[in-house]
């Protein structure tokens, strides 16, 4: 997946605002204020962060060489994904839209209930083959 796919993907997921809190460098992408994945601009990196549930993360860190602790992020809730690698698109394509439920969670339920979520937990888990 190319840096252009991943904004595409992540502005048609809703109610999603692209942002850069911490400088022109750096696209942020946030569902009800909270931030769900962080791109780079500054062309230095081949990777962007995504916030994922720690268990899960931890998982695709064993079985992709392309996810990695999230680089400057908390790693336990936070990976790193590389654009180009073992990891294809239709599993980024999932694990943004995990990042996005994920941290859709933590927003009110009357604000769940505005953008069509579920709170529960488990009603977005992506199933990796």
């Amino acid at each position: 997946m190319d840096i252009e796919t991943l904004r595409e993907e992540a502005l048609r997921l809703g109610h999603v605002a692209e942002r850069m809190p911490y400088g022109p460098d750096c696209v942020v992408f946030e569902v009800g204020g909270k931030q769900f994945c962080l791109v780079s601009l500054s062309g230095e990196h081949d990777f962007y962060n995504l916030k994922v549930d720690p268990a899960l993360g931890e998982a695709l860190r064993h079985r992709f060489e392309g996810v990695t602790p999230g680089w400057h992020m908390n790693k336990r809730h936070w990976v790193s994904v590389a654009y180009e690698g073992d990891v294809d698109d239709a599993t980024q394509r999932l694990l943004l839209r995990h990042a996005y439920h994920r941290t859709a969670l933590g927003l009110p339920k009357r604000l769940l209930a505005q953008l069509g979520l579920s709170p529960d937990p488990d009603a977005f888990v992506p199933q990796l083959d």
